[in-house]
C-alpha cells in the first residue's frame, strides 16, 4: 500500500517551486519581470526606472537569475538582462485571476 506522506523527490520538487515563487515575492522583482517581458534592458536602464542604486537592482536581478527567471549577457562594459522563460507571465495572469475572485468575493460579502 502506498504511503500518503511526502517523499524526498516530491519534497525537492515542491521546494524548487517554492524557490521560484519566493524569488518573485518582492514588488521590485515583479516590476523587473514585467519590464523584461517587453524587451531586454541593461542594468543602468533598470536602475534608472526603479530609482534605486545599482547594487540594490543587481541584487534583485541576481535573485531572479539564480531562480532561473532571467538571464544576462555582458556586452562591453554593460550587462543586459532578459527573461529566460517568458511563460512566467502566465503566473501573473493567474495571480490577477485570484485577486479578481477575491475582490468579487469581498464585494458580495459587503453587499
Amino acid at each position: 500500500m502506498k504511503s500518503h506522506s511526502l517523499d524526498t523527490r516530491e519534497r525537492a520538487r515542491l521546494e524548487a517551486r517554492a524557490g521560484v515563487m519566493k524569488a518573485m515575492g518582492h514588488p521590485t522583482r515583479l516590476f523587473l519581470v514585467e519590464k523584461l517581458s517587453r524587451r531586454e534592458y541593461c542594468v543602468c536602464e533598470l536602475t534608472e526606472m526603479i530609482g534605486a542604486d545599482v547594487s540594490t537592482v543587481s541584487k534583485h536581478l541576481s535573485v531572479l537569475k539564480h531562480a532561473g527567471i532571467v538571464q544576462d549577457e555582458k556586452r562591453g562594459a554593460k550587462v543586459f538582462y532578459s527573461l529566460s522563460v517568458p511563460c512566467v507571465l502566465n503566473f501573473f495572469s493567474c495571480v490577477e485571476s485570484v485577486l479578481q475572485a477575491r475582490a468579487q468575493e469581498h464585494a458580495e460579502l459587503a453587499g
